[in-house]
């Protein structure tokens, strides 16, 4: 079992974005010293609870603070760019940490309307019909750059190269919450995380249905599937509840269209929910492993196991950032049995 990091870089109430990029420098320097295989680093626009609005600049930083551990995106949200400027960046970062950069790319905007819309090119613009032939056209540029395999004779952009080119190549993900975006990694032949703390519902379907329409490819041989979840562990089981109580409160608020930055557990137990949120509140309780380490890892293998998957990739969001990296630490010394003996990044 391979234990990994996403990290969206949440902003406490009254902290700063600052603060935010900070904290996430720090836990990629742990993740790499408990042995996480790899961290993700995610991309929101427009949001007071999240500082990472550019996940190509945000890996350079952290590839350039660790030396073995796993840096990517969790992931870049394909429909708002040109997938050749995609190619390009993670080129680039691959040149620099050569062997450990991962793209993870995926179909949701990341964003409002609007705000998609300032973060497209007019018109033209591509839109989420069209992610399918952005993925394609990723893949074949990333393939010219890195495994020799020009594109077509007769394609229309055949003689232009995702520079610099290398002998390695970023390794690349198709993320979702849903079944069309399991199905695009099967045809594509590319690894599946399933972003579980998004969206459980018909997550067992989608994952069938990666399997069963799989075709394999070069980079990736056979299925591959990893499961993005919302976990919290703690000393003890009220101590998990009462930290979790801050990311609680904020769903609700996102769910209801009012979005807040993460509030204290003092603030977010003291809120008095009314009955609609009350109802929304009980329906996320099937989204998150909370408890002590023990409990956590009875869940997620449970999950793991239900699911076929390999690798839990671990999303973990508290208001103090101590007690989030004391999660960390607890879960890979819970794990530390199901990974070889030198640690997930065997």
């Amino acid at each position: 079992m391979k234990l990994s990091v996403l990290d969206q870089s949440p902003i406490r109430k009254n902290g700063t974005a600052k603060e935010a990029l900070a904290e996430t420098i720090t836990l990629a320097k742990a993740a790499e010293r408990l042995g996480y295989h790899r961290y993700w680093v995610a991309e929101h626009h427009n949001s007071t609870s999240f500082a990472g609005s550019a996940p190509e600049v945000l890996i350079a930083r952290l590839a350039a603070e660790t030396s073995r551990i796993r840096i990517g995106s969790g992931g870049v949200m394909l429909m708002h760019y040109s997938p050749l400027k995609v190619a390009e960046q993670f080129r680039l970062l691959e040149t620099l940490a050569p062997g450990r950069i991962d793209l993870g790319i995926g179909r949701a905007p990341g964003a409002d309307e609007r705000t998609s819309r300032a973060l497209q090119a007019g018109p033209q613009s591509y839109g989420i019909e069209a992610f399918p032939s952005q993925v394609h056209l990723l893949s074949q540029l990333l393939d010219d750059a890195s495994a020799g395999s020009p594109l077509p004779v007769d394609h229309p952009y055949r003689g232009i190269h995702a520079m610099p080119q290398g002998n390695t190549r970023p390794e690349l993900w198709l993320l979702g919450s849903g079944i069309h975006s399991a199905v695009y990694a099967a045809e594509f032949g590319l690894p599946f995380a399933h972003a579980h703390f998004i969206s459980p519902e018909g997550s067992l379907e989608a994952v069938e249905a990666y399997r069963a329409r799989f075709k394999p490819s070069v980079w990736c041989p056979a299925p591959r599937v990893a499961m993005g979840v919302s976990a919290l562990a703690a000393d003890t089981a009220p101590e998990a509840q009462y930290l979790s109580a801050s990311r609680q409160l904020w769903a609700v608020r996102l769910f209801t269209g009012r979005p807040i930055a993460f509030p204290s557990p003092q603030e977010a137990l003291a809120y008095e929910y009314d009955e609609r949120e009350r109802a929304i509140l009980q329906s996320l309780e099937g989204r998150s492993a909370i408890g002590t380490a023990a409990r956590v890892k009875e869940q997620l293998l449970a999950l793991s196991a239900s699911h076929g998957a390999d690798e839990l990739i671990i999303v973990t969001i508290t208001y103090d950032f101590a007690a989030r990296l004391h999660s960390y630490e607890l879960l890979a010394s819970a794990f530390a049995d199901l990974t070889p003996s030198d640690g997930p990044n065997a």
